[in-house]
């Protein structure tokens, strides 16, 4: 069957796509998703997430190639495999971006991406619990909710010891600057998981021109004897299925798995495909590189007041914890784990922050067995985490065969610039110092790990290359950019040279933006369904 338009990835941006396409009623829209729906409760309370951080029936759970820089390890890379994609399993804390991250954008040749333009696309995207103002909107389909009055004791305490410090405080991540010490504001609605599947898709799946598939596993794209993308080939409960597309194939897959379906279908670097076994049928270098991800490492510390740790790790405080929020909407079980943080710059000579601090009144480590659950250290802890904001380090994702069903190698080369090794003191001597202060220091009975015997620049780096993991905002790797030679897409979001074809989700940022990248991502999908819709003459 033929459709205008068929989406590929019922992700973050996949729902938003489907849902604008086919507002009007002129369009008829095929949205396909690799997963199944997101139906179950835990979906849509926040805490749900530590229940599908290591469930392949949700998860692609993918892990990269050893990485040279981080001491030969391989790192885990979870990807939603379910509608609402990775929107459905992450820590919902909201971030925009800094201004100039869109600037950026714009000044490396793509027009209408600076933050003058994308700012108003964020505010419809949003319904922002304090209303409207410069900075935000009221009447969008997302909720954002700030986690400001709600926050643990040494979550406040971590922002009196910033200001101890004299560094900046900022009761706005989204507003004015990205710049200070603040509370991470959340996608949720009255406690509920606010993103894309819920807000944008779920209410209007009976639309008659929108057609949702569940389990189905795009292969390659189909194209016209022209050249034009014009359907897909998929594999759906064992049987191949074809779709055609009239107007415009979209992948909206992800920073992995669009990448790949381009690749598989011949769109890439012609060595790269030729290596892999697959025949080129057009030559796109920049496909599957340019990729990038934030880098995270964590400070462990005990504390002499009770955390969430010892909330979480007693039944009757847990089983407190779920009737609060069921009652009410409210309580830990209603936020993300990643309470306080802030944006700060390294060293004085820094041009604009370049450090991203999380706070965490709960302690606990990623476990390396999948059948282990995240469970709370057995103390009463906390933990201070940092990455870079705008790492130099490129990576690559390339399918190392022609088998749709192998998972493609994923080289982040962490830690590949001087640059980034420099960031990761810079990183560590901030948390050391905001941990030192007064306000959180009286707090504290001891730093667990590192330890305070880590202590020169070569152990704290040496520390971060031991434990340091992704912190899962991969994007870049179908880059925007006005050349065929070193990016994917142009500013329309059209692949270069392929007609019929577009990538719209984080696989086209030119450059990742400081903080997490779902907020972004919405945004893109948004502003990229404006460009299809003009582009067909609405």
């Amino acid at each position: 069957m033929d459709y205008d338009y068929i989406v590929v990835g019922a992700g973050s941006a996949g729902c938003i796509l489907a849902n604008r396409l086919s507002e009007d009623g002129r369009f008829s829209v095929l949205l396909l998703e690799a997963g199944g729906r997101d139906n179950s409760f835990w979906f849509r309370i926040p805490v749900g997430y530590a229940f599908s951080y290591y469930n392949p029936k949700v998860n692609w759970m993918h892990w990269s190639e050893p990485e040279e820089g981080l001491d030969g390890r391989k790192i885990y890379v979870p990807r939603g495999k379910v509608q609402g994609g990775s929107g459905s399993i992450n820590a919902m804390v909201y971030v925009r971006g800094a201004a100039a991250d869109f600037d950026d954008w714009a000044a490396a040749g793509n027009a209408g991406w600076s933050y003058r333009d994308v700012l108003p696309v964020f505010k419809d995207l949003e319904t922002h619990a304090d209303g409207s103002s410069h900075w935000h909107g009221d009447k969008g389909p997302i909720h954002v909710t700030p986690m400001r009055g709600s926050t643990h004791p040494i979550s406040d305490a971590f922002l009196e010891a910033c200001g101890q410090l004299q560094l900046p405080l900022n009761g706005d991540f989204n507003g004015a600057s990205i710049e200070g010490g603040g509370v991470y504001d959340v996608n949720t609605n009255h406690g509920r998981r606010s993103h894309s599947s819920a807000e944008y898709l779920r209410p209007v799946l009976n639309r008659r021109n929108l057609k949702v598939e569940h389990f189905v596993h795009v292969e390659r794209l189909r194209f016209a004897d022209d050249g034009r993308a014009n359907g897909i080939e998929a594999v759906q409960d064992g049987a191949r299925r074809t779709f055609g597309a009239r107007r415009e194939v979209i992948l909206a897959a992800g920073a992995v798995g669009s990448p790949k379906i381009l690749q598989l279908s011949g769109l890439g670097n012609g060595e790269d495909l030729t290596a892999a076994g697959v025949a080129v049928r057009r030559h796109i270098p920049a496909v599957g590189r340019n990729l990038q991800d934030h880098l995270c490492a964590s400070f462990y510390y005990r504390a002499k007041i009770p955390t969430l740790n010892d909330t979480f790790s007693k039944f009757h405080h847990r089983m407190w914890l779920g009737l609060q929020y069921l009652l009410m909407g409210k309580g830990a079980f209603a936020m993300s784990v990643n309470q306080a943080g802030g944006f700060f710059e390294g060293a004085p000579d820094e041009p604009r922050p370049n450090i991203q601090l999380y706070f965490n009144p709960l302690s606990y480590r990623i476990p390396q067995n999948p059948k282990a659950g995240l469970t709370p250290e057995p103390y009463s802890g906390y933990l201070i985490a940092f990455n870079s904001c705008r790492p130099t380090s490129r990576g690559t994702i390339l399918i190392g065969s022609p088998d749709p069903s192998a998972a493609p190698k994923i080289r982040p080369n962490f830690l590949a610039t001087d640059q980034d090794v420099r960031e990761v003191v810079q990183g560590s001597r901030l948390v050391r110092r905001i941990a030192a202060a007064p306000a959180i220091a009286t707090l504290t009975e001891a730093e667990v790990s590192p330890g305070p015997e880590t202590e020169s620049d070569a152990a704290l780096i040496d520390y971060f290359r031991a434990n340091a993991s992704s912190i899962y905002h991969l994007c870049g790797t179908c880059m925007m950019g006005p050349d065929p030679q070193t990016s994917v897409v142009d500013a329309r979001l059209k692949v270069h040279g392929v007609p019929g074809l577009r990538v719209i989700d984080a696989s086209i940022f030119p450059n990742v933006t400081a903080g997490n990248i779902n907020a972004p991502t919405m945004m893109v999908a948004e502003k990229g369904a404006r460009m299809v819709l003009a582009d067909a003459g609405r």
